[in-house]
């Protein structure tokens, strides 16, 4: 998130908790997490942590018999919990991604979705906004990585969707996923989606920078889709990756978006975000912790913050107010950033 989202009116919640998982990032940037009855194509599962996710394994084949397909993982629903900022938004964001993003045999195609959109009591016309995630594939299903705000205010706010899709077509599965920045708004019966915005982050380089390829080649870096192809795209500021591979030198961090699938102004300003100008990344999980959990130490959240202001940063936002820094107001905390940390650069 950019710079200090504006925050107005009334205050939206308490915060009180909220893992990626790896896989194959595509140059386009598709999604699911936590417990309850699966839906939209989702596989069955044990319970997991609220707003956490596991490596999902493979559907086991009937003994003694061979799969007439490759099996697809498995997945799980990503719910939010208490520690959220307005849990009913991020809940409902998140709902209309999962439901858009998997289908079983023959559920591929705009129709289908509108109808699983339906289904999900959500607005049947955003399945034509939700870009890769749709596909005329056999079968697809889908993770949440992560839901992040790229905004919060009294009556509007800005979800981030981070999500990784598998599909199957005949005999071959496809590993992707993109971020979604889902808006939605306040109404008299709650929350509703308004629009839907996939992440574009622009075909590969032929051969990223140096930084780039050490960063997407670090196992101590957890790289969604989304941002993992915004690093290969060339339009990503070299300070991004010199930040990272620093921090990685002390912590393991899980970054939820670099430059697309985030609004391209502070939410709720005119303010251009350093995100879509390739200056910024976000971290929503350090040395395997949940910014938004409330048993993730403030001593582990600040001692990152202000190791990220050292990596360069003039501007890093998180869930802890901070003082000092070596330049004027280079720490900040909001409602938006209650959920994960924000490092940007001027350059």
């Amino acid at each position: 998130m950019s710079r200090r989202s504006a925050f107005t009116a009334r205050p939206v919640g308490r915060r009180a908790v909220l893992l990626g998982m790896a896989g194959t990032a595509l140059g386009a940037a598709g999604c699911s997490t936590a417990t309850g009855p699966t839906t939209g194509g989702h596989r069955g599962t044990a319970p997991a942590p609220a707003g956490s996710t596991t490596g999902p394994p493979a559907s086991p084949a009937p003994s003694g018999a061979r799969p007439a397909h490759p099996a697809l993982p498995r997945t799980k629903p990503w719910r939010p919990t208490s520690a959220e900022v307005e849990p009913a938004v991020k809940q409902r964001a998140v709902e209309l991604i999962e439901a858009l993003g998997a289908w079983t045999g023959g559920g591929g195609g705009a129709a289908a979705a509108r109808a699983r959109a339906a289904a999900a009591h959500q607005r049947p016309a955003l399945a034509a906004q939700a870009g890769p995630l749709l596909s005329s594939a056999d079968e697809a299903v889908l993770q949440v990585v992560d839901a992040q705000y790229g905004g919060i205010l009294a009556d509007s706010a800005s979800v981030l969707v981070v999500c990784r899709q598998w599909t199957r077509r005949g005999a071959t599965v496809t590993a992707g996923g993109t971020t979604v920045d889902v808006r939605l708004a306040r109404t008299g019966g709650g929350w509703v989606v308004t629009a839907l915005h996939p992440a574009r982050p622009g075909p590969p380089e032929a051969v990223p920078s140096a930084a780039a390829r050490r960063v997407l080649a670090d196992s101590r870096i957890e790289l969604p889709p989304a941002a993992a192809a915004d690093l290969r795209s060339g339009r990503v500021h070299d300070s991004v990756p010199a930040a990272m591979l620093r921090l990685a030198g002390a912590y393991r961090i899980a970054v939820s978006v670099v430059r697309s699938g985030h609004p391209l102004d502070v939410f709720g300003t005119s303010r251009p975000s350093d995100h879509p100008r390739g200056r910024a990344f976000d971290v929503w999980r350090i040395d395997g912790r949940p910014v938004v959990d409330a048993r993730t130490p403030r001593s582990l959240v600040e001692r990152f913050m202000r190791d990220a202001a050292d990596a360069g940063s003039y501007n890093v936002g998180g869930p802890v107010p901070l003082s000092g820094g070596t330049r004027p107001n280079q720490f900040f905390s909001d409602a938006t950033h209650h959920d994960h940390v924000h490092v940007g650069f001027r350059t």
